[in-house]
């Protein structure tokens, strides 16, 4: 037993001793190597982490901008909808008075909606064999204080004003149903041309028609905002004609910091019976299916990038270690001739590549979470259907990290153990 003892007690001894020998040659090489090519490396490390994280986070990031474009102009955290097959929200009244008692509730917005036609071109449409200038939407009836408390729809009018609850026979128009606006899509909807501020356009209701002034234009990335029209809420039902005075959607914002939840509030409303008067989702579960199948393509896409840059690397550092390693052949053969363990010198080269490593991927984090991300959120990537951010978990990029390590131990590992295990004779007379 004693023996055993003493047997495990030498073999941890001498593993010690391998360790503290491989350290004290890896810093000495690397202390008295060729400062720029120590640089390079390292600067390639580097920019092999970014390629890992950034391509992947930048396209999983144009998804994630339209998501929280989405979340703060539209849903809120949570929505109320029609139920498929139903006219509106039933309880209207009894929902909006207990979201209003419910704790965490920053602000709520009440939508009434109604399928619509504008003409733009019915004053100067003097040949009837001219077709009308006319687009089909959903005009939105809406109360300003409360959409924009939620929503701050009044940032995004970009041409003329905001709508004024002091005010009648005005309307606030979305981009996507002007021409000058929506010409880079094609021809998938119909669209007008020609409309101000200022101008006059016939809003066609079922039955009802009414004129209205347009107040303004109103330009944001989300389809559900920007192909609609607004009226405020007594224009709305001057307009409309229906039986019930029952809302169409529901917009709820939690407080920022709240204790409560987007999935604990819609399982609140469903505890409060609400689940048979409107479709109940979380932000997450109102955005469609196909932006999420899109979300894993790109994210699929960014890895196999990725991946071509972990090879590089791993190529990169290979060569490195493979080069230094044969130079120092003959260093090498008198250090195993003079006693040096063998495991010690392979060592020695692993540390080396863990050092480059873990400089070039923590300068990458640095560069990431210090650099990258503040600047893509001051200035998000301007694209047609989104504002492009960069999405970088902390999770998955340290994963990133460590598969980054990994792979740099094995290209460091394998180059030196083939070069250290020739016959020491050999590598001291290179032969």
């Amino acid at each position: 037993m004693e023996a055993t003892k003493s047997t495990d007690k030498k073999s941890k001894t001498k593993w010690v001793d391998v360790l503290r020998v491989g350290w004290f040659l890896a810093v000495r090489q690397i202390k008295g190597s060729n400062k720029a090519t120590t640089f390079l490396i390292v600067f390639i490390m580097m920019l092999t982490f970014l390629n890992l994280v950034v391509v992947s986070g930048i396209l999983i990031g144009l998804i994630e901008g339209g998501n929280k474009a989405n979340k703060e102009q539209y849903t809120g955290d949570v929505i109320i909808t029609t139920i498929t097959g139903e006219k509106d929200i039933t309880s209207t009244n009894e929902i909006e008075s207990t979201i209003s008692k419910m704790p965490g509730v920053e602000s709520f917005s009440v939508r009434y909606l109604e399928s619509a036609q504008i003409e733009a071109n019915y004053k100067t449409r003097r040949d009837f064999s001219v077709l009308p200038d006319v687009a089909g939407t959903q005009v939105v009836g809406i109360n300003l204080d409360q959409e924009n408390e939620l929503s701050n729809i009044s940032n995004f009018v970009v041409e003329g004003e905001f709508l004024d609850e002091s005010e009648s026979g005005y309307i606030l128009i979305g981009a996507n149903l002007l021409y000058r606006y929506s010409a880079g899509f094609g021809d998938f909807f119909a669209s007008l041309d020609g409309v101000y501020p200022g101008d006059q356009v016939k809003v066609t209701v079922g039955d009802n028609t009414k004129t209205f002034i347009v107040k303004g234009i109103l330009d944001t990335k989300v389809d559900q905002v920007s192909l609609r029209a607004f009226l405020t809420k007594a224009d709305f039902w001057r307009l409309v004609d229906r039986p019930g005075i029952n809302a169409n959607e529901f917009a709820i914002r939690l407080s920022p910091g709240s204790s409560m939840s987007p999935d604990g509030l819609k399982a609140n409303l469903v505890n409060a019976g609400f689940a048979n008067d409107g479709r109940i989702q979380t932000a997450t579960e109102a955005i469609p299916e196909f932006l999420n199948q899109i979300r894993i393509a790109f994210a699929l896409l960014g890895n196999v990038i990725g991946s071509v840059g972990i090879i590089v690397a791993s190529i990169t550092i290979f060569i490195v270690i493979f080069i230094n390693a044969v130079t120092r052949r003959k260093y090498i053969g008198i250090m195993k001739g003079i006693g040096i363990n063998e495991k010690a010198i392979e060592i020695s080269y692993v540390i080396q590549s863990i050092f480059y490593a873990s400089i070039g991927g923590l300068l990458g984090l640095f560069i990431v979470y210090f650099l990258l991300i503040p600047f893509f959120l001051s200035h998000p990537l301007d694209f047609p259907f989104s504002d492009g951010i960069l999405v970088a978990p902390v999770n998955t990029t340290m994963f990133r990290f460590f598969l980054l390590l990994l792979v740099t131990i094995i290209a460091g590992y394998v180059p030196a153990r083939n070069i250290v295990k020739k016959n020491t004779l050999d590598s001291i007379l290179g032969r």
